[in-house]
Protein backbone atom coordinates (compact mmCIF):
# COMPACT_ATOMS: atom_id res chain seq x y z
CA UNK A 1 0.00 0.00 0.00
CA UNK A 2 0.98 3.56 -1.33
CA UNK A 3 2.67 5.42 1.91
CA UNK A 4 0.55 9.03 2.17
CA UNK A 5 3.73 11.18 1.20
CA UNK A 6 4.41 8.85 -1.75
CA UNK A 7 1.73 10.90 -3.72
CA UNK A 8 3.04 13.99 -5.30
CA UNK A 9 1.05 17.56 -4.62
CA UNK A 10 0.48 19.83 -7.36
CA UNK A 11 1.78 23.15 -6.16
CA UNK A 12 5.44 21.99 -6.25
CA UNK A 13 6.57 21.59 -9.42
CA UNK A 14 8.68 22.64 -12.00
CA UNK A 15 9.30 24.20 -15.65
CA UNK A 16 12.47 23.76 -17.60
CA UNK A 17 12.93 24.87 -21.37
CA UNK A 18 15.07 23.40 -23.04
CA UNK A 19 17.61 22.33 -19.71
CA UNK A 20 16.93 26.33 -18.45
CA UNK A 21 14.46 26.45 -15.15
CA UNK A 22 11.51 29.07 -15.50
CA UNK A 23 9.84 29.92 -12.45
CA UNK A 24 5.64 29.56 -13.10
CA UNK A 25 2.70 30.01 -10.91
CA UNK A 26 0.46 28.37 -12.64
CA UNK A 27 0.61 25.39 -15.39
CA UNK A 28 -2.13 24.02 -17.28
CA UNK A 29 -2.96 22.29 -20.56
CA UNK A 30 -0.99 18.42 -20.33
CA UNK A 31 -3.56 16.39 -21.88
CA UNK A 32 -3.63 13.91 -25.03
CA UNK A 33 -7.06 12.99 -26.10
CA UNK A 34 -7.31 10.11 -29.04
CA UNK A 35 -9.87 11.09 -31.72
CA UNK A 36 -12.16 8.40 -32.99
CA UNK A 37 -13.97 8.20 -36.41
CA UNK A 38 -17.58 6.04 -35.97
CA UNK A 39 -18.46 3.50 -38.41
CA UNK A 40 -22.46 1.95 -39.27
CA UNK A 41 -22.03 -1.49 -40.01
CA UNK A 42 -24.52 -2.10 -42.72
CA UNK A 43 -27.45 -3.87 -41.30
CA UNK A 44 -26.65 -3.78 -37.82
CA UNK A 45 -28.11 -1.55 -36.01
CA UNK A 46 -27.18 -1.67 -31.97
CA UNK A 47 -23.79 -0.13 -32.40
CA UNK A 48 -21.43 1.32 -34.40
CA UNK A 49 -17.58 0.65 -34.39
CA UNK A 50 -15.13 2.91 -33.02
CA UNK A 51 -11.54 3.41 -34.78
CA UNK A 52 -8.89 5.39 -33.82
CA UNK A 53 -8.15 8.51 -35.90
CA UNK A 54 -5.65 10.83 -34.33
CA UNK A 55 -4.27 12.15 -31.31
CA UNK A 56 -4.66 15.88 -30.13
CA UNK A 57 -2.73 17.88 -27.58
CA UNK A 58 -4.72 20.66 -25.85
CA UNK A 59 -1.85 23.90 -25.55
CA UNK A 60 -0.04 24.03 -22.73
CA UNK A 61 -0.34 27.37 -20.81
CA UNK A 62 1.88 28.77 -18.17
CA UNK A 63 1.53 31.43 -15.85
CA UNK A 64 3.80 34.02 -14.13
CA UNK A 65 4.80 37.33 -12.91
CA UNK A 66 5.87 39.20 -16.17
CA UNK A 67 9.69 38.51 -16.84
CA UNK A 68 12.65 41.18 -18.15
CA UNK A 69 12.93 41.03 -21.82
CA UNK A 70 17.10 39.85 -21.79
CA UNK A 71 14.93 36.27 -20.07
CA UNK A 72 16.53 33.99 -22.45
CA UNK A 73 12.47 31.90 -22.78
CA UNK A 74 10.88 35.71 -23.65
CA UNK A 75 13.66 36.30 -26.43
CA UNK A 76 12.72 33.00 -27.96
CA UNK A 77 8.98 34.04 -27.87
CA UNK A 78 9.61 37.10 -28.90
CA UNK A 79 11.41 35.27 -32.22
CA UNK A 80 8.30 33.35 -32.89
CA UNK A 81 5.33 36.27 -32.16
CA UNK A 82 7.29 39.44 -33.60
CA UNK A 83 8.52 37.39 -36.51
CA UNK A 84 7.41 38.14 -40.05
CA UNK A 85 7.89 33.91 -40.85
CA UNK A 86 10.23 34.43 -43.76
CA UNK A 87 12.28 31.80 -41.62
CA UNK A 88 10.72 29.36 -38.71
CA UNK A 89 12.23 30.05 -35.24
CA UNK A 90 12.89 26.75 -33.42
CA UNK A 91 10.72 24.69 -31.27
CA UNK A 92 12.09 23.77 -28.39
CA UNK A 93 11.07 20.96 -25.71
CA UNK A 94 9.22 22.03 -22.77
CA UNK A 95 9.38 19.66 -19.02
CA UNK A 96 7.31 19.95 -16.45
CA UNK A 97 7.53 17.95 -13.43
CA UNK A 98 5.92 17.53 -10.16
CA UNK A 99 9.06 17.32 -7.31
CA UNK A 100 9.64 16.60 -3.56
CA UNK A 101 11.20 18.45 -1.32
CA UNK A 102 14.67 16.83 -2.50
CA UNK A 103 13.76 18.13 -5.76
CA UNK A 104 13.10 14.92 -6.87
CA UNK A 105 10.71 14.38 -10.01
CA UNK A 106 7.47 12.40 -8.89
CA UNK A 107 5.97 12.69 -11.99
CA UNK A 108 6.92 14.68 -15.42
CA UNK A 109 5.72 15.54 -19.14
CA UNK A 110 7.64 16.76 -21.99
CA UNK A 111 5.86 18.61 -24.59
CA UNK A 112 7.67 18.08 -27.27
CA UNK A 113 8.53 20.74 -30.66
CA UNK A 114 6.79 23.10 -28.33
CA UNK A 115 6.45 26.93 -29.81
CA UNK A 116 4.01 30.01 -28.52
CA UNK A 117 1.34 30.74 -30.19
CA UNK A 118 -0.35 33.13 -27.46
CA UNK A 119 0.99 36.11 -25.06
CA UNK A 120 -0.86 38.20 -22.91
CA UNK A 121 -0.66 40.40 -20.08
CA UNK A 122 -3.54 40.32 -17.63
CA UNK A 123 -5.58 43.08 -16.96
CA UNK A 124 -3.55 45.79 -14.93
CA UNK A 125 -5.60 47.62 -12.54
CA UNK A 126 -4.93 50.89 -10.46
CA UNK A 127 -7.09 49.44 -7.67
CA UNK A 128 -5.07 46.20 -6.65
CA UNK A 129 -1.56 45.64 -5.25
CA UNK A 130 -1.09 42.45 -8.03
CA UNK A 131 1.68 41.17 -9.36
CA UNK A 132 1.46 42.01 -12.66
CA UNK A 133 0.81 38.78 -14.68
CA UNK A 134 2.04 36.97 -18.06
CA UNK A 135 0.15 34.28 -19.83
CA UNK A 136 2.40 32.08 -22.18
CA UNK A 137 0.56 29.67 -24.32
CA UNK A 138 2.27 27.08 -26.00
CA UNK A 139 0.80 24.36 -28.94
CA UNK A 140 2.89 21.14 -28.90
CA UNK A 141 3.09 18.36 -30.96
CA UNK A 142 3.67 15.39 -28.60
CA UNK A 143 3.14 14.64 -24.75
CA UNK A 144 5.28 12.20 -23.13
CA UNK A 145 4.84 11.25 -19.89
CA UNK A 146 8.23 10.45 -18.39
CA UNK A 147 7.89 9.37 -14.87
Amino acid sequence: MNNLWDFPVAFFFCVTIDGKEFPFKEVSGLSSEMETENIAEGGVNEFEHKFPKQIKHGNLVLKRALASVSSDDVKWIKKWMENDFSAFPDTKSILVSLIDADRNPKASWTCAAAYPVKWEVESLDADKNNLAIELLEFAYQKLIREK
